[in-house]
């Protein structure tokens, strides 16, 4: 486990000369909660949580200093490499490892740096300009994608979309939805669609199984492990999927 800093006024002994880490240029004053950190870091990254925090410090990505209380406090610089973790999670899919090598590398030069927005130097966010995300329904869907009410009822029969007792539809349908429109130009209907929906479920489980442990331990930390483990293997078995298509495909021709 990675233990936080003590605050101190200056650099430590010894720390004069070395080199400044990424991001350079901005504040590193230990002025922030982790409060402050959660509402600067929630508009983009919503599911971002104390026990996240917790876990990105323990495995080296971040170190906040401590007050004499005790207390972690945290520097707009801190709150810019967590945006740069939880960023690459989230878009590239690079496992915890990965990222902080690719930050060693920038801290020492080693690696071309994004120069970070001027609106993420500072400790706080307006939280009144975030738009509210979309309730997705048969009908909204639909709309959205330019389809008929009848093919997204096609789909949820098939059991490519969960809808619930209220009716809701996931985050992911529009995405589904599109997509069958595009197969079903091939003559690819719903039905044919079944096997790889079962094929993702079973990916899911054995996900489930492997993170399981981490989720019964009932802790802030094992419970961001446990996610943060659970979306790089997520990751990897789609890229295992699209390989063996691919690959597939090829040997048609």
């Amino acid at each position: 486990m990675t233990a936080a800093r003590t605050w101190s006024a200056g650099p430590e002994p010894g720390e004069e000369h070395a080199p400044e880490p990424w991001p350079r240029g901005i504040s590193r004053q230990p002025t922030m909660r982790i409060s402050d950190v959660l509402a600067a870091l929630s508009p983009e990254f919503g599911q971002v949580s104390h026990s996240k925090l917790r876990f990105l410090e323990e495995q080296g990505l971040i170190h906040p200093v401590r007050t004499p209380s005790g207390y972690r406090q945290y520097s707009p610089a801190d709150v810019e490499r967590l945006r740069f973790v939880l960023a690459e999670q989230r878009d590239s899919y690079l496992p915890l490892k990965v990222i902080k090598e690719r930050l060693a590398a920038m801290d020492a030069g080693e690696e071309p740096a994004p120069v970070p927005a001027p609106r993420l130097a500072g400790g706080s966010a307006d939280r009144s300009a975030e738009p509210a995300r979309p309730r997705w329904t048969v009908e909204s869907v639909a709309q959205a994608a330019g389809v008929d009410e009848a093919f997204v009822r096609s789909l949820v029969s098939s059991g490519l979309l969960h809808e619930s007792a209220t009716g809701q539809l996931d985050a992911a349908a529009p995405d589904v939805v599109r997509t069958a429109t595009r197969l079903a130009e091939y003559g690819i209907e719903p039905r044919h669609l079944r096997p790889l929906r079962t094929a993702a479920d079973r990916s899911v489980d054995l996900v489930d199984q492997v993170v399981a442990p981490y989720r019964r331990q009932q802790t802030g930390s094992a419970r961001a492990q446990a996610d943060t483990l659970a979306e790089e293997l997520g990751e990897l078995l789609a890229r295992l999927h699209t390989v063996w298509v691919r690959r597939g495909v090829d040997d048609l021709g």
